[in-house]
């Protein structure tokens, strides 16, 4: 289903880069005092989420972006309109993103849908609605999921935002000229963590011709690909990209992508896939940037994400 968007960004919001960069570096949200809980992963691994929980029967579960965790804004900010509408919320720092290194030589994927199983076995059966809010590439990974487990899934709902479903063609977005900002950002924070990990597992990770990478394709080639079981990154973008799985989703799901996102490719709006679905709603407003969608004191986001999960329950 493709529906019109009621977002409309004002003054200088219209800017995608602008609302982008605001969102992610300026705006602040205040959030209550969540319990941090680690999880351990059957591969000897832990995972650790911040939970704000009230002892609700509905439970929701956030997962951030690249290189993001718990504490981003976008992530504290749909904690607290999710908590206000009386959700138990659970919010994944993905692995080696929660401030302290994980374990192992591998870290996380645009793919990796075990650890969410992971949080979700954990929570138990102890709710009787569940629902999740992905941002990025968090966003695939819970579109990946849910295509995987089709009617099986242990979610009610889900919303999807500013989501890279075509990984090779967001990769290649980014690699542009005019997103040169974005991508020293996320290399700059890769590159620490590929460091570390030289030191642990000198065996397994080296950094030689690690401050040459310039582009995902780089580095997903040297490193996400082989340390997580994939032949290489056009291997891994292929497997991963959640565009191929929308079609198995059987749970109500709102994507929430903007048309001006500069991270985005044409690949990353499924239009013909979602207006196929009975089960996908994509929604794709004019303005918004990448996780962006200002508007007052709440995101677009927030509001929006909040009132379809409710709509949905």
């Amino acid at each position: 289903m493709i529906i019109e968007s009621a977002y409309r960004a004002e003054g200088v919001w219209r800017n995608p880069h602008l609302n982008t960069i605001w969102a992610s570096k300026v705006r602040s949200v205040d959030t209550p005092a969540r319990e941090r809980r680690r999880l351990d992963t059957p591969d000897g691994d832990f995972l650790d989420v911040d939970c704000l929980m009230r002892g609700s029967r509905k439970a929701a579960i956030l997962l951030h972006g690249l290189e993001g965790s718990a504490e981003r804004t976008y992530m504290k900010g749909m904690t607290q309109v999710l908590a206000a509408d009386g959700w138990d919320v659970v919010s994944m720092n993905l692995r080696g993103c929660s401030g302290e290194p994980n374990r192992l030589p591998r870290s996380y994927h645009s793919g990796a849908t075990e650890d969410l199983r992971a949080v979700l076995d954990a929570l138990g059966n102890g709710y009787d609605t569940m629902a999740a809010v992905g941002f990025s590439l968090g966003g695939n990974l819970l579109l990946k999921y849910l295509g995987e487990e089709g009617s099986q899934s242990r979610f009610d709902a889900a919303v999807a935002v500013s989501v890279p479903c075509d990984l090779a063609g967001s990769s290649n977005q980014l690699a542009l000229p005019g997103n040169r900002l974005y991508m020293w950002n996320f290399m700059r924070s890769l590159r620490r963590k590929v460091q570390e990990k030289a030191e642990r597992f000198p065996d397994i990770v080296s950094t030689e011709g690690l401050n040459d990478m310039r582009t995902f394709h780089e580095f997903d080639d040297r490193y996400t690909a082989p340390l997580h079981g994939f032949r290489d990154a056009e291997h891994y973008w292929a497997a991963c990209s959640s565009r191929s799985f929308l079609p198995e989703i059987r749970v109500p799901t709102l994507l929430l992508n903007a048309v001006d996102d500069p991270f985005l490719s044409e690949g990353c709006y499924p239009v013909d896939a979602c207006h196929r679905s009975q089960h996908v709603t994509l929604e794709m407003p004019d303005t918004g940037g990448h996780v962006g969608f200002l508007s007052g004191d709440q995101t677009y986001t927030e509001t929006r994400g909040a009132a379809f999960l409710q709509s949905i329950i």
